[in-house]
C-alpha cells in the first residue's frame, strides 16, 4: 500500500487548507511572511490583542484610542488616524480568514470522503464512516465559527482543531484500510493485494486532480491577504508613539518562512 499513505497524508493536511501552527496567525507565500503571536478578540467597541509573554502584553484599539497593558496612550492626530486604518484592517482581514478556514475545512474533508468511497466495500461500514466524518465535519465548522466566525483567532485554535475533529477522523481510517491491507496480505491471495494497490492507486490521481485543483484556488485567496497584512506593518512603521520601553508597537511582525525553505512547494498558507 505504498501510494496510500502519501494519499492519507494529503487529505490531512488539507483539512484546514493550512498547516497547524502552534506560533499564531501566519500569512506566507513567497515573500510574503507575516505574523503575529497575539490572541485577537475582535469586538464591537474595539479590538483586543493579548499574548502571555513580553512587553505590551494586552494591547486594546478603538477609534484612535490605544491603551497598553492598561495604561491609555498619548497619541498625534497622525497616529490616532493610523490606528482607526489599523482597526479597520484587522476588522475586515478575520472575516476573510475565517472564510478561508471554512473552506479548507470542506476541502479536507471532502477528501476523507474520498477516502472512505475507496476502500469502505462494505455498505454498513461506509454508512457508518460516512456519517462519522460529516460528524466530524460539521464539528471541525462550528469550531472555526465559534471562533474566527465570530472574531476572534485564539493561537492554538487551529491545532486543536487538527487534533480533535481531523485526527480522530484519519485515525479510523488509517486503522480501517491498514486492517484491509494486513487481511488482504495474510490471506495470500494476490489479487486482493492487488486490488487494494489500484484502489491506492486511484485514490491518489483522484485526490492529485481534484482536492489539489480547489487547494490552489484557495491558496491564491490566501495569498490576496499579503498586501493587507503589509499594511498592516506599514501602519506599524509610522507610529510616532513610543510603549514604555522605547520600542514601537508591532502586533503584526515580517518573519523568515522557515517550512518553506525546508518544503518544495511554496503555496501560500494561513496558519
Amino acid at each position: 500500500m505504498r501510494q496510500l499513505i502519501p494519499a492519507l497524508v494529503v487529505a490531512t493536511g488539507l483539512v484546514l487548507g493550512l498547516p497547524a501552527h502552534a506560533g499564531g496567525l501566519h500569512i506566507n507565500h513567497e515573500q510574503c511572511h507575516f505574523g503575529t503571536d497575539y490572541d485577537v478578540a475582535v469586538q464591537p467597541d474595539g479590538i483586543a490583542f493579548e499574548r502571555d509573554d513580553g512587553a505590551a502584553g494586552r494591547v486594546f484599539m478603538h477609534d484612535g484610542a490605544l491603551r497598553v497593558d492598561g495604561r491609555n496612550l498619548v497619541l498625534s492626530a497622525a497616529d490616532a488616524a493610523r490606528l482607526r486604518e489599523y482597526e479597520s484592517q484587522v476588522r475586515s482581514l478575520l472575516p476573510e480568514v475565517a472564510s478561508i478556514a471554512r473552506e479548507g475545512v470542506d476541502i479536507g474533508f471532502d477528501a476523507l470522503a474520498t477516502v472512505v468511497a475507496s476502500f469502505a466495500e462494505n455498505p454498513a461500514e461506509r454508512s457508518r464512516l460516512t456519517a462519522q466524518i460529516n460528524q466530524q465535519h460539521k464539528q471541525a465548522l462550528a469550531q472555526v465559527d465559534s471562533g474566527l466566525g465570530h472574531g476572534v483567532w485564539r493561537r492554538h485554535s487551529v491545532d486543536e482543531l487538527m487534533e480533535n475533529q481531523v485526527g480522530d477522523a484519519v485515525s479510523t481510517l488509517v486503522s480501517t484500510v491498514t486492517a484491509k491491507a494486513v487481511k488482504a496480505a495474510l490471506s495470500g491471495d494476490q489479487s486482493q493485494v492487488a486490488a487494494l494497490e489500484a484502489r491506492a492507486d486511484t485514490l491518489d490521481r483522484s485526490l492529485d486532480k481534484e482536492v489539489n485543483a480547489r487547494a490552489d484556488k484557495l491558496g491564491e485567496r490566501a495569498n490576496a491577504l499579503c498586501p493587507r497584512m503589509a499594511r498592516l506593518d506599514a501602519l506599524q512603521q509610522q507610529f510616532e508613539f513610543r510603549l514604555k520601553d522605547g520600542s514601537r508597537l508591532a502586533l503584526v511582525d515580517q518573519r523568515e518562512d522557515h517550512d518553506n525553505e525546508a518544503s518544495a512547494t511554496t503555496k501560500p498558507t494561513i496558519r
